[in-house]
């Protein structure tokens, strides 16, 4: 069975075609300007953070930046908006700490071209009711033996993926 990582849970509430061919080691990311550049603001953003923060990677998640005293993800975002891809990003990472056994720990969302950062609150029971269903839905669509249909949405434009899903189509 397949691991679920928090990037197949973001694309879950982003787009399931996106989310098909991620998992399926079809990689577009490294060939978009917009993710180099989200990449580069994670970096450079705060300076001084990896001497506060620790970087933690376990079970198919890697957390860049969690502070253990506060027990706080920090995931910095590169999007002009603020988006629910995101907020279940960090939620699924509150998930995997907790099945660490580290309870009540709680996420940040940065936006630094934003100047905006975003709580996320410690998980209720019913997020993580919440959260198993995520599960079973990736799961779910990435066994389809079939990729999923394009979206055909404003957020195409910019996916990484747009060249692949939309090649051959006329503008």
């Amino acid at each position: 069975m397949q691991s679920i990582t928090a990037t197949l849970i973001a694309y879950l509430h982003t787009c399931h075609r996106k989310l098909w061919l991620h998992a399926n080691e079809i990689r577009m990311e490294h060939t978009s300007d917009l993710v180099a550049e989200g990449r580069l603001i994670g970096e450079t953003s705060y300076d001084r953070r990896p001497e506060k923060y620790t970087q933690v990677e376990f079970d198919g998640v890697k957390i860049d930046f969690y502070d253990p005293h506060t027990r706080t993800v920090h995931e910095v975002k590169r999007g002009r908006a603020v988006e629910v891809a995101h907020r279940a990003q960090v939620q699924y990472y509150l998930y995997k700490l907790g099945q660490q056994g580290i309870s009540g720990a709680s996420g940040l969302l940065e936006y630094p071209d934003l100047r905006r950062t975003e709580p996320v609150a410690p998980l209720t029971v019913a997020d993580v009711q919440q959260i198993r269903q995520w599960e079973t839905a990736v799961l779910r669509i990435i066994g389809q033996p079939d990729c999923p249909p394009t979206i055909n949405k404003p957020l195409c434009r910019r996916c990484a993926y747009h060249d692949l899903c939309y090649a051959g189509e006329t503008p």
